[in-house]
């Protein structure tokens, strides 16, 4: 890292901040459609990469500032964080870890030497699983073909496969259902509907401690050895991507069916890894393969390409040119697609588990806004729910739409009506409506992306994922923040061992329940004498 990054000047110090602070307040009074006739013919304000055409025309950005952000991005030291992530440097520091899941999608004489042969071996062993399950070779203990797989993870184990797999699959593989949510509900619902001779069981978890995925798992153990009554034959329909190999001997699987999970690959971006086996089960080997390569042409695409005309770089510095310098306080992601709707999920997950951070990487205080909230939902639907807080509500945000050209299905008709409303309503927030009618006015100028996808493949799809992790990086190389940590989250994780004893545990009600907040505690003493009137 440069010196900027290792407590050199803050981001708010440096000049090019100074200076887009000061363009900032040129164009508050700037209609976006008038900043956007003066970009619609610039080539920068759109880019073409691996099948998607990204059209930033509609940023509330003229060349200066343009410019201006990309020296922003100069003076952060960006070009070394770069080298860095790909070369396998420690860059998450606080767990002293390097960051390489885009290695994960590299050719392997791309790969750095130290991991470029774990990865193969690790790869491969995946792929003829998928495959052996896939041609039916592979069977459970009674000679029968796996036509379901339950999935248990959770954040990053969940929220990636069962994004592609809804987007790209099933495919010709098996049908595969998701259980993440430590609510019983979930499997309740869903066992009723399997057979446990044609069922197998993947179980995501890199400590094999993780509560929800535990809980889960325990439980399609317990169901599968009471309706089948054979213990033994866990190993036949269970596997697991965990590294903690006492605990997969424990719980009865066989070595040879768990694949690995290395230090250096961060939940969130694990997707290209074995915790990908959904989307390999769907796709098969090429379609999983397909989609590595659309994310290393767009990781390709981000190291060599002049940062004016650099997808990620530019999705980058348009959200903080929003956040930071327009005040835009959340980001809307708005997928004209129903393939695509559960983006917004994965996206949450990926952008404010990784750049909600109030520290820098030196641990000093942040004063600046780093991740907004990000949000979004399955359009035309968010049109009749949301989009009225868009158009006329008073909370600065940004906007991302998502379209695919063509679609997967013979209704042309209704294609051209989902891709007339994502135009419809983007230009409604770039144009507004001006009226006598007070009511019906709508302001517009409003800061958004559009990135149309030639279709959705495999391919399309890994280079669209691989575009928001190197934004997102990008983003916290620039607010000097780790992206890579999320200590955040083992707060509550730590605070729920003590309630839920109490909750469970009759001996330890007292002391536990004793020991907690007010609040807490009269919501504990709430629960119980509830419980105890319907028993």
């Amino acid at each position: 890292m440069t010196n900027t990054q290792s407590g050199g000047a803050r981001p708010s110090e440096l000049p090019a901040w100074q200076e887009l602070a000061q363009l900032a307040a040129s164009i508050a009074d700037v209609p976006s459609i008038e900043l956007t006739k003066q970009r619609h013919t610039n080539p920068a304000s759109t880019i073409d990469v691996a099948g998607l055409h990204i059209d930033f025309s509609k940023q509330r950005i003229n060349d200066s500032i343009a410019t201006t952000l990309v020296l922003l991005a100069q003076q952060s030291g960006l070009a070394d964080a770069i080298d860095a992530q790909f070369r396998g440097d420690h860059i998450n520091n606080s767990e002293n870890r390097a960051v390489l899941h885009s290695a994960l999608r590299a050719p392997k004489n791309k790969r750095p030497a130290s991991v470029a042969d774990s990865i193969e071996n690790e790869q491969q062993r995946l792929l003829e699983f998928a495959e052996s399950v896939r041609s039916t070779q592979l069977r459970g203990f009674t000679g029968k073909a796996f036509t379901d797989v339950v999935h248990i993870g959770i954040g990053g184990s969940h929220l990636g496969p069962e994004l592609v797999y809804r987007a790209l699959g099933p495919g010709d593989g098996p049908s595969v259902h998701f259980v993440a949510n430590v609510d019983g509900a979930a499997l309740a619902e869903l066992l009723p509907k399997l057979d446990p001779e044609r069922t197998l069981v993947t179980i995501v978890s890199k400590s094999f401690t993780t509560a929800e995925t535990k809980a889960n798992a325990d439980s399609m153990r317990s169901w599968f050895i009471e309706r089948t009554g054979r213990p033994d034959a866990i190993a036949s329909h269970f596997c697991a991507v965990s590294t903690n190999l006492d605990a997969i001997d424990e719980f009865g699987l066989d070595r040879n069916r768990v694949f690995t999970m290395w230090d250096w690959v961060g939940g969130r971006y694990s997707v290209w890894s074995s915790v990908g086996l959904p989307i390999a089960l769907a796709l098969g080997r090429e379609g999983f393969l397909s989609f590595l390569n659309g994310a290393h042409a767009m990781d390709d695409h981000f190291c060599h390409a002049d940062w004016s005309e650099n997808a990620p770089v530019q999705m980058a510095l348009s959200s903080i040119w929003n956040t930071n310098f327009l005040g835009a306080t959340s980001l809307a992601v708005l997928p004209y697609d129903r393939r695509l709707a559960l983006l917004p999920d994965f996206l949450q997950q990926l952008d404010m588990e990784s750049n909600g951070k109030r520290v820098h990487r030196d641990g000093s205080d942040v004063t600046i806004n780093t991740a907004t909230v990000l949000w979004g939902g399955e359009e035309t639907n968010g049109q009749h729910a949301f989009h009225q807080q868009l158009h006329q509500g008073t909370q600065s945000f940004s906007a991302d739409f998502l379209a695919v050209i063509e679609p997967d299905h013979p209704r042309q008709e209704h294609h051209n009506a989902l891709l007339a409303n994502c135009l419809a309503q983007s230009q409604a927030m770039l144009l507004g409506r001006e009226t006598d009618e007070a009511h019906r006015r709508v302001p517009g100028s409003r800061a958004t992306t559009t990135i149309l996808l030639a279709a959705l493949t495999p391919y399309t799809m890994g280079a669209l994922l691989a575009l928001y992790e190197q934004k997102v990086f990008c983003q916290g190389v620039i607010w000097q923040i780790n992206s890579f940590d999320q200590w955040g989250v083992e707060l509550g994780k730590q605070l729920a061992e003590p309630i839920l004893a109490a909750l469970v545990d009759d001996s330890s009600k007292t002391n536990t329940g004793d020991a907690q907040d007010p609040s807490t505690q009269a919501l504990l003493a709430q629960i119980e004498q509830k419980r105890n009137h319907h028993e």
